[in-house]
């Protein structure tokens, strides 16, 4: 029988309705910002590989904040990979897919969410066993109106889409049937991390939490 690839995954993403996609360029900020985040009901939490701090923050919030469901992002090869696995992270996020990085992900444990833009991509992976997809960049490849154009072909892929999403328009994609999850950044802006200004941000993040109602 073959192994469950996203195996776990699926109950992480139904945790909550949004999905924190974290840039954090100083390591002093990590945790202070997952609790805030926490704090307003967003347990989940993406942190990307972009910075030199990433990895230190992964590990910081691990630690500290016992809450907190962490996952790697921007995974965009074999190391990085590696590297989220060894961090301990739940899943592992990539804007794309590779061979490479698809051949990889079946001897790791950590489980990948790779993304899709178009439905010959969501297909592909789909026959490598990746039911659950990032959709990236969503608004630019299509937003909701792709998404729906190809729930009834591909009934069998659930989307996590990021790319474009904000508070206004994230309600949107979580009424679809194949969306189960979207991903943004916009209840944690870059000014309110620098400013240290966490209350801001446990707010944002409480509105950002309720969308799901909204959807429902």
């Amino acid at each position: 029988m073959a192994r469950d690839l996203q195996l776990g995954v699926a109950s992480i993403l139904r945790k909550v309705a949004v999905i924190p996609v974290l840039v954090i360029d100083r390591h002093e900020d990590a945790v202070p910002l997952a609790r805030a985040l926490v704090q307003g009901g967003l347990t989940v939490l993406e942190i990307t590989l972009r910075t030199e701090a990433a990895a230190d923050c992964i590990r910081a919030i691990r630690s500290e904040v016992a809450d907190a469901v962490v996952g790697s992002g921007t995974v965009l090869d074999v190391q990085q990979l590696k590297l989220s696995e060894e961090l301990g992270c739940a899943f592992a996020v990539s804007p794309g897919s590779t061979p490479a990085l698809i051949a990889a992900a079946r001897d790791r444990a950590v489980p990948l969410l790779p993304a899709s833009a178009t439905a010959s991509e969501a297909m592909r992976l789909l026959e490598a066993g990746y039911r659950l997809q990032k959709f990236f960049p969503a608004e630019p490849s299509g937003g909701t109106a792709y998404l729906s154009s190809i729930a009834s072909p591909l009934p069998q892929v659930k989307f996590c889409p990021t790319g474009g999403l904000v508070q206004n328009n994230a309600a949107d994609y979580l009424k679809l049937a194949n969306v189960i999850a979207v991903g943004g950044s916009w209840m944690a802006p870059g000014r309110l991390i620098a400013e240290g200004n966490w209350p801001a941000i446990t707010k944002l993040a409480r509105t950002a939490a309720s969308l799901r109602t909204a959807a429902e």
